[in-house]
């Protein structure tokens, strides 16, 4: 077998670490309720946002003076410092509700395995649950990130790849053998219909992650040739997975889908409908196994970039410090209370509507986080196409700035029309919830998107003037 420098990153390797960033089972239900709409929202999705925004991230990550900090010099260096804290700041809080999000999927499957209900549906056990299983995956991590690496990469192939491929296999056994396709399938268009719009933040969360591996980019073997051929199998694949199980799911049920547990009602009736037998238990605990393994592979990687406005002064420098694994330990701490807040106010602010309502509204509230990251990214990207074309960088979208220009608006228009449907109220939430929903995730985004630049005021260049003074003193 060839061996790969230290250095360097095997396409096998950049591969698995990227697919892994955006590759989940948990949105398929959602997927689900558009029908065949599904497989146009996801050609889409992947053509015209994710490929934009895998590009537009390439071309940043190799620009010179670009590199250190990731998004926060792609956007702080382009808009000023104060948008690439926001930005560092959308990029790692987005993920503090996507825990959640993640979480509540793994509660839905273990209460439906288990056939206890109350987990999902009473307010404090799910709390309680959602709260128990992010701390102690925290608690883990200050051990060091080597048996979490490996926990993800295990994760992925047994709890997300195996299940849909068993999934597909039992599909098409189901099919052969009589059983007829849903309505809510045969009965949709391919073309989504006007009402079915606020399904697209769904669709773009699918493909959400990817920008991360581009600071890898340097690091991969031969990436001028291996990066794009690789960005274009990502797809592929991203496109595939989620198809498979969106359609596998909406073919198999009919009716209203849950949102947590969609899943599993699809399994149950591939397998042994009426009857949740050890099959089924065994494949729901796979399914727990890859989502866990994923949280477990997020809950370190997003601080980095928190790590590197601490030595900028734009928070406590304290959070800064790792332990003798290397694991930020304050920051750890920080984001397991900031989780626990949210586990609280999506649970709770849902007042018993459901498991239906709270999860909507972490996913809607997880994409308009990240979306407002990706937005800045692409408005960097135009300011560095328009201002700053000399700039020196190890690849670019090949093209010229034609297509450079429209690589990056169809990413920007797409994102911000993602952004107008994420308050659209979904089908899967009834009518009489629909103002709850609304004034939940409004509240949610308007205190988001406003506390980086409120802290970044009252704390950042306060602190940023202190670090001056003190240094100016020990010169």
């Amino acid at each position: 077998m060839k061996k790969i420098s230290k250095t360097k990153m095997s396409k096998f390797a950049f591969f698995s670490m990227t697919a892994s960033l955006f590759i989940t089972v948990y949105e398929y239900p959602t997927f689900a309720m558009s029908g065949k709409s599904l497989i146009f929202f996801l050609l889409l999705c992947g053509v015209g946002w994710f490929l934009p925004v895998a590009l537009c991230s390439a071309e940043l990550a190799t620009l010179e003076e670009y590199q250190e900090g990731g998004i926060y010099s792609w956007v702080g260096k382009s808009l000023g410092e104060k948008y690439g804290f926001a930005a560092i700041f959308f990029q790692w809080f987005q993920i503090t509700v996507g825990f959640v999000t993640m979480i509540y999927f793994i509660i839905g499957t273990i209460s439906y395995i288990l056939e206890i209900p109350e987990l999902n549906n009473d307010p404090i056990f799910k709390f309680i649950s959602v709260v128990s299983i992010f701390w102690i995956l925290t608690l883990l991590q200050l051990k060091g990130t080597e048996s979490t690496s490996k926990l993800a990469k295990y994760g992925f192939s047994i709890g997300i790849v195996l299940p849909v491929f068993i999934m597909l296999i039992l599909a098409i056994n189901y099919f052969l053998s009589g059983s007829q396709i849903s309505t809510s399938f045969t009965q949709s268009s391919f073309v989504p219909k006007l009402h079915d719009a606020s399904s697209l933040t769904s669709f773009v969360l699918a493909y959400m992650g990817v920008e991360a591996s581009a600071t890898y980019f340097s690091k991969l073997e031969n990436p001028q040739k291996n990066y794009p051929k690789l960005l274009f199998i990502l797809v592929l694949v991203g496109i595939l997975m989620s198809t498979i199980g969106g359609t596998i799911v909406s073919m198999v049920l009919s009716g209203n889908i849950s949102s947590n547990q969609g899943v599993m009602d699809a399994i149950t009736e591939l397998v042994s409908p009426n009857n949740i037998s050890w099959p089924v238990k065994l494949m729901g605990l796979l399914i727990s196994f890859g989502i866990i393994a994923q949280v477990s592979s997020w809950i370190v990687s997003p601080t980095e970039g928190l790590q590197f406005a601490a030595t900028k002064g734009l928070l406590p420098e304290s959070l800064a410090i790792k332990n003798r694994n290397q694991v930020p330990v304050k920051i750890l701490l920080v984001q397991a209370i900031v989780v626990t807040f949210w586990a609280a106010l999506l649970t709770f602010g849902s007042r018993g509507a459901g498991g239906n309502i709270a999860f909507q509204t972490a996913i809607s509230l997880t994409v308009l986080i990240y979306l407002s990251a990706y937005i800045l990214i692409f408005i960097s990207y135009l300011v560095v196409l328009l201002k700053h074309k000399d700039l020196k960088r190890d690849f670019e979208i090949p093209g010229g700035k034609g297509v450079k220009l429209a690589v990056s608006l169809v990413g920007l228009l797409l994102s911000i029309a993602a952004v107008s449907t994420a308050f659209i109220i979904p089908s899967s939430i009834p009518k009489q919830n629909g103002v709850i929903y609304l004034v939940l995730l409004s509240a949610c985004v308007i205190i988001t998107l406003s506390f980086p630049f409120v802290f970044y005021y009252f704390y950042s260049i306060t602190n940023q003037k202190k670090l001056q003074k003190r240094s100016s003193y020990n010169l």
